[in-house]
């Protein structure tokens, strides 16, 4: 039977597949309020990415971005599926996406998967280590913070406005003598922290079960990077938010800029 960091890679496989195959089509679009919405992609990449996951794993609950909760409520484990992250850069017909998929058994993100599906590699977590598989061999996750790149979400909800405000991160003297900033739109850069591309990741918002942020937040960790809210104590406290930097000193440096 296949393991669960096995199935993630699966079910994210499968995923990118229908993303990558239906890229630069027109797609219809599912309006969801505020300027946000769906497209054919995002929902036929989670039918698949659930198909697969239940196939495997009929008694385990599945929560997708785009359809929901389905299996038993309240069950120990549950599937967080967000079948195409970036879908406004899809739209618009550039390659920054990712599919995510993570498993969260109680408390803790067990397993995980992201795939690129255009550089057809998938970065995934047994939750004890954590490698980037391409051309069917697996290299083992390294956090470094070399190339002095942050990626910062601009992405509402600011939960935390007016005391932190990422705008204000990115006009901060000390930020420009020391990172550079790139805004890439897609949790894709969250993965890219765990394997030495990104010397950091920040967000705002809530992050507590999300399919955004599970898989991506599970390599950085079992990659052995830094990750917390954004005033440095444990996720989905305080101040919630999320700061994921590849170690302690690029960590420390950005909690000070943030300020909270």
């Amino acid at each position: 039977m296949i393991d669960d960091g096995g199935l993630a890679i699966a079910a994210a496989e499968a995923g990118a597949v229908v993303v990558r195959d239906s890229f630069g089509a027109a797609l219809d679009r599912v309006d969801k309020g505020a300027g946000d919405f769906a497209t054919a992609a995002d929902l036929e990449a989670e039918r698949v990415i659930a198909g697969v996951l239940r196939a495997a794993r009929p008694g385990d609950a599945v929560l997708g971005e785009e359809t929901g909760h389905s299996g038993p409520a309240g069950h120990d484990r549950t599937w967080l599926v967000d079948p195409l992250c970036g879908t406004l850069n899809y739209a618009a017909r550039t390659l920054l996406v990712a599919v995510n998929v993570a498993l969260r058994a109680g408390d803790d993100v067990t397993a995980a998967a992201v795939a690129d599906p255009f550089t057809r590699e998938v970065f995934w977590t047994d939750g004890k280590a954590a490698w980037v598989r391409r051309d069917g061999g697996d290299e083992r996750l390294v956090p470094s913070a070399v190339s002095a790149l942050v990626d910062v979400n601009l992405d509402p909800p600011f939960l935390n406005d007016p005391r932190f405000r990422a705008v204000d991160l990115l006009a901060d003297r000390r930020f420009g003598a020391r990172f550079r900033p790139r805004v890439v739109s897609t949790t894709l850069a969250v993965a890219w922290v765990a394997a030495g591309r990104r010397a950091a990741y920040v967000t705002d918002g809530s992050v507590r079960d999300s399919v955004h942020f599970a898989a991506g937040v599970a390599l950085c960790r079992a990659a052995g990077g830094v990750v917390t809210a954004l005033d440095g104590g444990p996720l989905h406290t305080g101040s919630q938010g999320l700061l994921a930097a590849a170690d302690e000193r690029t960590h420390a440096e950005l909690l000070a800029m943030i300020g909270l």
